[in-house]
This record gives C-alpha cells, structure tokens and sequence, in this order.
C-alpha cells in the first residue's frame, strides 16, 4: 500500500503540506473558495429571513396568523434570531466536515476533537 505524501490533493484526509514548505498551496485556495461559498449561503439565508421577511414582507406575512400571533412579527422578533442560531450549527458541521475533508481538522490520534 502507497503511503500518502503531503502534496495529496483534497479529500484523502491527509495532513496538508508543512508550513514554509515549497509544496502547491491550491488546496489553500480551494479550501478558502468553498468556505467563503459556504458563509454567503448561509448569510444570504438570514439576509432573507431577517431583512426580507423580518422588515419588507412584514405587512403581508402579517396577514398569515399562526397561534394567535402574526407571521410578519414572528419573523421580525424571533424567526431571525432562531434562523441564526440554526446557521451557527450548520456552518460549524459543515466547516468540520470541509476540515475533515482537506486534512486541517483538530483531532488527536484516535480521531478525538482537540
């Protein structure tokens, strides 16, 4: 069986290439890309929930009532600060997998979180 070397490309797990050393930084560059995708995804979602729903649909969301309470108030008071706090999770799992993926996790030996 080949052992890996440190210039392996991404998603075979391996640790990436040594500080100062001449190896191809374009998995940093790749590395980088998905993550700045990942952020505007999820911070264009609670654009949408907050600003969009929260503020400009407010007065038609307000027609919809959903236990006595109007939708458009809903998303203004609570919908954005629960969409956050969902975005938080989902951005930390997503974030631990695309580690996992290019070799920069913070794991001990035995696969533990550091």
């Amino acid at each position: 069986m080949a052992e890996a070397t440190q210039t392996s490309p991404p998603g075979s797990g391996s640790p990436p290439p040594e500080k100062g050393s001449s190896g191809d930084n374009g998995w940093r560059k790749e590395y980088w890309r998905r993550n700045l995708r990942l952020m505007v995804v999820l911070l264009t979602i609670w654009f949408v929930v907050s600003f969009v729903c929260g503020i400009l649909l407010i007065e038609p969301l307000n027609e919809i009532v959903i236990f006595g309470f109007p939708l458009g108030l809903w998303f203004a008071q609570q919908g954005s600060i629960y969409t956050f706090v969902i975005l938080i999770l989902v951005y930390a799992k997503l974030m631990d997998r695309l580690d996992d993926e290019y070799g920069v996790s913070e794991r001990d030996e035995e696969g533990r979180r550091v």
